[in-house]
Parts: C-alpha cells; sequence; structure tokens
C-alpha cells in the first residue's frame, strides 16, 4: 500500500517526527560507557508515553523477525546493525551504537536512526561509517521531490557509499510510512534513475542509508531479531523521514521540528 497523505496528516506527521528526533537525542546524550541496553529501552518507554505516542516495535511480528518485538527502540552494536534487540549489555568506551525507532502519533507515524560512537575514543572506522551513511541520507533527501522516481533515489544514497569503498546490501532499505510504519514503495540503497514509483506531495518516506564495512552479507543472532555484519565488522546506519512537497522534500525527524 502507498499512502498519500492530506495536508493535515502531515502536519501530525511533524509533531511525531520531532517526537522521534527529539527521544533520539535524548538517549544518545544518556548512552555513555556504564549504560545498558535495557535502560535505554525503559527510558524510551517512558517518553513515548510521557508524550502520549505509542511504540511501533513492541507489537510488531514480521515475518523476518521471531514473535513480537517486545521492546520500544532497536539498539545496534558494533558489528550489529538493524534490529538490535534490548538486552542485558552494559556499552563500553568506542561502542558504534545505532539507535533506531519508531513512534505512531495521532494516527501518523515517524521512523528515524542515528549512529554514535559512545565515550571519547576516536574509532575511525566507526566514524567513517557513519559519515557515509550520513552523506549518503543528505544526498537521497536532495533527489527527493515531486515529480522524481525511487530510482533517482535510490541511485543518490548508493553512489555515495559505493563511492566511499562500502559494500551495499538491497535486503533491507528505505521505505513509505504512514499510518502504519512500514508501506510501500520500497526504497533501496543502490539502484538506477529514473525507474520506480513517481514521487508525489503528500508522500512520507524513511530513507535508511546502511553499511556494513567489509561485507554485504548478514547473519541473524540466536535473538531472532539483531542483524549483524557476516565478517564481524563494524556497521553504522543513518534514517530520516521525509514528507514530499510542493517543493521539494521536508525532513520530519528533526529534534525541535521539521525543516
Amino acid at each position: 500500500m502507498i499512502e498519500i497523505l492530506s495536508p493535515t496528516e502531515v502536519a501530525r506527521g511533524r509533531v511525531t517526527g520531532a517526537l522521534v528526533g527529539e527521544i533520539l537525542q535524548t538517549v544518545r546524550a544518556r548512552s555513555v560507557p556504564g549504560t545498558n541496553l535495557l535502560e535505554i529501552d525503559a527510558w524510551t518507554k517512558a517518553m513515548i508515553a510521557g508524550a502520549g505516542a505509542e511504540s511501533c516495535y513492541v507489537d510488531y511480528e514480521p515475518s523476518f523477525g521471531r514473535g513480537p518485538f517486545g521492546h520500544h527502540i532497536c539498539t545496534s552494536v558494533n558489528d550489529a546493525v538493524l534490529h538490535g534487540l534490548p538486552h542485558d549489555y552494559t556499552l563500553a568506551d568506542g561502542d558504534v551504537l545505532t539507535l533506531d525507532l519508531a513512534v505512531l502519533k495521532s494516527g501518523v507515524a515517524a521512523d528515524a536512526a542515528i549512529t554514535f560512537v559512545v565515550g571519547s575514543s576516536g574509532q575511525p572506522v566507526g566514524r567513517a561509517l557513519i559519515e557515509a551513511t550520513e552523506r549518503a541520507l543528505e544526498a537521497g533527501i536532495a533527489a527527493a521531490g515531486p515529480g522524481a522516481r525511487i530510482g533517482d533515489l535510490s541511485h543518490a544514497i548508493g553512489s555515495v557509499l559505493a563511492g566511499a569503498g562500502y559494500p551495499v546490501n538491497t535486503q533491507f532499505g528505505g521505505h513509505g510510512i504512514g499510518s502504519t510504519m512500514h508501506q510501500d514503495p520500497h526504497v533501496s540503497n543502490t539502484g538506477r534513475p529514473g525507474r520506480g514509483f513517481t514521487l508525489r506531495p503528500g508522500l512520507l518516506l524513511a530513507l535508511e542509508p546502511w553499511v556494513m564495512a567489509d561485507t554485504d552479507e548478514l547473519v541473524t543472532d540466536a535473538d531472532g531479531w539483531t542483524l549483524r555484519s557476516a565478517t564481524g565488522c563494524l556497521t553504522a546506519h543513518t534514517e530520516h523521514t521525509i514528507a514530499i512537497t510542493e517543493d521539494g522534500a521536508e525532513i520530519l525527524t528533526l529534534p525541535g521540528g521539521a525543516r
């Protein structure tokens, strides 16, 4: 299903997106060496409830997971890159942590992810991965607007990732979003320009470049959810929800509001 939202619904999406951005930045600031992943999940649960919103994850039960996710945020550490199930793990200085959060408020969902290095460690490999995904996301957003095609966004994202020397996995990518978290169209992290669905004002997309340092192969943890690099290499994942407007694309999941 591809949803085209009304201006009123897009306005609700701005509120949801700002909430997602604020929660992620609050959790980032609190996530220091010695923080447990289960603490992060508890903080997120409290902030979502305090805002009168709902988690998109707790009851989420897709074909690629094992049963309901059961937590409020994805916490992926080092070689984990997607769907990291919060568990009893204490963060160490230099850990590369990805936080991925989707929330529903007033009938509209928003989804975003950030990756950062915990503590003061230099971690040059991790920082290079993070910067590549951030630049790829910027390129994907810049390519978005009314009349653009999904392939234009995919090509822009993939060109940055491949140009940085990273393999690109196409099993998971960006997606439409609206009254539910995951919708069509799928937005691959590599592709050919001029192909795919034509973007229209009112369409919301979650764009999410992610990479692994030296492989495009994923393995699944025993928990049935957490996806890791097959070689144990470091990973990174960056995501924003955007709204297609008459003039281009508006980022909804920035802390403090859209721009």
